[in-house]
């Protein structure tokens, strides 16, 4: 299986944040896991709250833990809240189950994932897909 570099993971991050600047988005905090959910690294820009590493963190982790982008959470979340409400008991409450949660694949495998907030949900998506194609990874947002 393919593991995300840190060299990708760098790239993802760097992406992500120019996207951001581009788009004119609130300062952003981004992460990027590995496929066993670790930390592989993490950026949080100058006027970004402190907090935002545990968002950031809670949406990569939720897309990696359980297969799905924080989309594809969030609908599940909103129709079947007692499933993300026991999800959240097992991995002690660690799951953000909203977009900028971006499953990160190669080769049809997930590989990781991204975690992006500070903006709206939407707008953080955007920006984690944009770092995860500059890294020449798919992305499942």
């Amino acid at each position: 299986m393919t593991e995300i570099t840190l060299d990708q993971a760098r790239t993802i991050i760097s992406k992500a944040l120019e996207k951001g600047a581009e788009l004119g988005l609130k300062p952003l905090s981004v992460v990027v896991l590995d496929a066993g959910g670790h930390v592989k690294a993490f950026e949080r820009q100058d006027g970004a709250a402190p907090g935002r590493f545990a968002i950031a963190h809670g949406k990569a982790y939720g897309a990696v833990m359980l297969g799905m982008p924080g989309s594809a959470q969030m609908a599940r979340a909103e129709s079947q809240a007692y499933f993300m409400n026991a999800v959240n008991g097992v991995f002690g409450g660690a799951v953000v189950p909203v977009p900028g949660g971006v499953l990160v694949e190669a080769g049809g495998q997930v590989i990781g994932a991204v975690g992006v907030t500070g903006d709206t949900s939407d707008n953080d998506a955007e920006a984690a897909m944009a770092g995860i194609a500059a890294a020449g990874l798919s992305g499942k947002a």
